[in-house]
């Protein structure tokens, strides 16, 4: 019964969170993209990695639950073997993104510490 109640209900919820990740991948993007040409245009100030990075990090994170839920309609050990290497790729980048942001706001602070002084 509860594997019926899984089945039923679990691939509208994660079509969802994969939705979701899409929209701000979509919505991170087209940002970042408008702030760079309000950056060469209007000459403002804008960390596009950062927030570019943070919006990719946001989306994989909506990614990931959804992949966590499929494991629960996991039948078949080829499938499961499939959706590890899926799991561990979206970990991998989320790892490297936030290395990437750790190492962007290093720089930033640096930057503004020599420019106090």
């Amino acid at each position: 019964m509860i594997e019926q109640l899984n089945e039923m209900i679990l691939p509208p919820i994660i079509a969802m969170l994969e939705l979701i990740g899409i929209f701000v991948v979509t919505f991170s993007a087209l940002h970042a993209f408008w702030e760079y040409l309000q950056t060469i245009f209007l000459h403002r100030s804008f960390d596009l990695k950062v927030e570019l990075a943070n919006g990719l990090a946001t989306a994989l994170e909506f990614k990931m639950a959804a992949e966590i839920l499929k494991t629960v309609l996991v039948r078949e050990m080829s499938e499961l073997l499939t959706l590890g290497a899926v799991i561990a790729l979206r970990a991998l980048l989320s790892i490297l993104i936030h290395f990437e942001l750790r190492g962007e706001h290093g720089q930033t602070d640096t930057s503004n510490v020599k420019n106090d002084e």
